[in-house]
């Protein structure tokens, strides 16, 4: 059996399992001991959907107020003359059938992919690679768009894709503990307000069950609905 530090035991005692709006969600996380680095905040949302109907599956991607306090390495598939762009924008590495060569040599030095809807007969060569990793670009996800410089620049700047597990579960990182409580309510909010706005048609009874915010070492509190 595991056991507990001094920290964690104090942390557990003083959680609540009282629901609590957005900002006194946020000055209970900072009541928390926490350790000598800047924690990520962690929302999770459970949802009210059947992951195994394909018409019920949440998808997509955001970029919140204030960012999340992380930058991404991405990677663009896109056409040569839009090459010194896209690395102008923040990709890493950029091009079509030389980026598609280099990935399938074994480089994986990259969280995120995106590609310009042309560049998908190109990329379609690295399913077996990208898609195992969820990082193939996707539609649905944000990470096919025509105006790919624009997508480029967003996701470098922190735009983070979500999806449900297996459990009805969507998770998001909403900043880090160093954000002002503003920054990370507003954060908070937009998330949440983006899950609710996607609600499938499919969906049948209460859509969010439960919502719960958390630095990456506390406890989670419960969100108010």
């Amino acid at each position: 059996m595991p056991v507990l530090s001094k920290r964690r035991k104090a942390n557990i005692a003083a959680t609540t399992k009282n629901p609590m709006s957005a900002a006194e969600a946020i000055t209970k996380l900072r009541s928390f001991k926490t350790p000598k680095f800047d924690q990520t905040v962690n929302v999770v949302m459970h949802l009210g959907i059947d992951p195994k109907q394909a018409d019920q599956i949440i998808r997509g991607s955001i970029s919140l107020p204030h960012g999340i306090g992380k930058s991404a390495r991405v990677v663009c598939f896109c056409q040569s003359d839009k090459v010194a762009a896209a690395k102008a924008a923040g990709a890493v590495e950029a091009g079509a059938e030389d980026l598609v060569a280099k990935i399938e040599g074994g480089w994986m030095d990259f969280d995120v992919a995106v590609a310009s809807p042309d560049m998908m007969r190109v990329v379609s060569k690295l399913g077996k690679v990208l898609g195992p990793k969820g990082l193939m670009p996707s539609p649905k996800a944000g990470t096919v768009a025509p105006d790919v410089i624009g997508a480029v620049r967003e996701y470098s700047a922190g735009k983070q894709e979500y999806r449900n597990d297996n459990g009805g579960n969507v998770h998001g990182v909403i900043g880090k503990l160093s954000f002002s409580d503003q920054q990370l309510v507003e954060n908070l909010e937009a998330f949440i307000a983006n899950i609710q706005k996607i609600k499938p048609a499919a969906a049948k009874g209460t859509y969010v069950k439960k919502c719960v915010v958390a630095a990456c070492m506390s406890p989670g509190v419960q969100i108010a609905l």
